[in-house]
């Protein structure tokens, strides 16, 4: 476990390196801790995190000792990945209203700058990319699914879902916010079409569980042959791609009304925080206890999709992914960072977000040993020097990719008049 102490302890060394405390007095706080340096650097650390959610994935790391009676490397960020991703969320949709109240004529350029250039294009150079990378890997799609892939309506990319959700949620703040006047309608409209969304993932589940006769996916089929019968296939087949959208609601709510939430902890902070603690606490608890009573994995219990099931672990795990963000917006108030490390990830957090899968992918020989019978299994090394090892190559290939990745997407965006 050298491995994680290691992590933790540079973790650690990150947040306390241009740390400041505002000071214990009920006057004192960071009137700064939602500008865009901090916010900047927020993402940052989200942006670290998400990436060590996708190593901590690997099978070799979930398998300490290779037999998984222990817990594996990083094993604390498993599952961990949605409230990074709902950091990012919480911030968009805190950034989205801020500009709306301070900036004349917001919507004028909006589709152009906030959807075209920072999410459309790069959705799409990324498919490009990892289009060429799969053919050059020797990898041959049918006709169909080339079509598919490279129109964006299957994934190219496993990871790249977020452009599309960020998509869908941007334009409905376009669409409400621009043409209803009434913002109490517009916040109400919101909500329940981030629910939507959710239900989206609900009904389709994790792949075309409708496209053959009940449980057809849990015995021999002709289906399993089907790429586009897999999982991770098409949208919303997974619920990533929605556990962590309703933070961005709270973050919209938060910029709303900012002044009124800094001015309530202005008063007795350290009892109200511990409030939030411990909502943050118990919604941790209710989102465990969600997916281990219910589970989003309904269709491998027998009994169909189960869409019921997935409906209610969806409510169980919402209150968290709002609730995580807020607990760090709260602690924000008192204690803030900025350093030139998460300034640097938090510049270039979409990009190590989309480009983090090659290099997952390119440097799995250092993990898995080739075997004729169960096609690969995990190999460990004296003190896991081989994860470490993967673990550095990982970071660094996702920070060179990531900056080649946004040079060109700047040139393209550039060229958008």
């Amino acid at each position: 476990m050298y491995l994680t102490y290691t992590v933790y302890v540079l973790i650690l060394a990150l947040f306390i390196w241009g740390g400041k405390f505002a000071g214990f007095k009920k006057d004192q706080f960071h009137e700064d801790s939602a500008s865009l340096d901090s916010f900047m650097s927020l993402r940052g650390f989200a942006a670290i995190g998400v990436i060590l959610h996708h190593i901590s994935q690997e099978n070799s790391f979930q398998m300490a000792n290779g037999y998984g009676s222990k817990p594996g490397e990083l094993s604390i960020f498993v599952n961990a990945g949605y409230l990074f991703v709902a950091i990012f969320f919480f911030c968009s949709g805190y950034g989205l209203i801020k500009s709306l109240e301070t900036k004349p004529d917001y919507f004028n350029g909006f589709i152009k700058k906030r959807v075209v250039k920072t999410l459309i294009i790069p959705y799409y150079v990324s498919i490009l990319i990892y289009g060429i990378l799969r053919f050059a890997s020797g990898e041959r799609f049918a006709p169909l699914q080339w079509v598919s892939h490279l129109l964006g309506f299957s994934m190219m990319n496993e990871y790249g879902w977020y452009p599309i959700v960020a998509f869908f949620l941007y334009m409905a703040f376009y669409l409400l916010f621009k043409n209803i006047k009434n913002r109490k309608l517009c916040y109400i409209l919101m909500a329940a079409f981030i629910i939507f969304l959710g239900m989206l993932f609900c009904v389709n589940g994790h792949f075309t569980w409708w496209a053959g006769p009940k449980n057809w996916w849990l015995g021999p089929s002709p289906l399993h042959e089907k790429w586009w019968a897999q999982q991770k296939v098409f949208w919303f087949s997974g619920e990533w791609w929605i556990n962590s959208c309703p933070a961005f609601f709270i973050g919209m709510l938060f910029a709303q009304f900012d002044k009124q939430i800094r001015d309530w902890f202005r008063k007795f902070y350290w009892g109200k925080f511990a409030l939030v603690l411990l909502a943050t606490l118990t919604a941790y608890v209710l989102s465990g206890y969600g997916q281990m009573r219910f589970g989003w994995w309904t269709e491998f219990n027998g009994n169909g999709p189960d869409i019921g099931k997935k409906i209610a672990t969806y409510f169980c795990v919402i209150p968290y992914s709002m609730l995580f963000p807020t607990c760090l917006f709260t602690i924000m108030l008192k204690y803030k960072v900025t350093n030139p490390i998460s300034r640097f990830f938090g510049k270039i957090s979409l990009e190590t977000y989309m480009m983090n899968l090659i290099m997952i992918t390119v440097f799995r020989f250092l993990l898995y040993k080739p075997h004729p019978q169960y096609g690969s299994f995990p190999i460990y090394k004296a003190g896991h020097y081989n994860l470490a090892i993967y673990f550095v190559a990982v970071f660094a290939g996702t920070i060179l990719l990531g900056l080649l990745y946004k040079f060109l997407c700047g040139i393209i965006q550039k060229r958008i008049k």
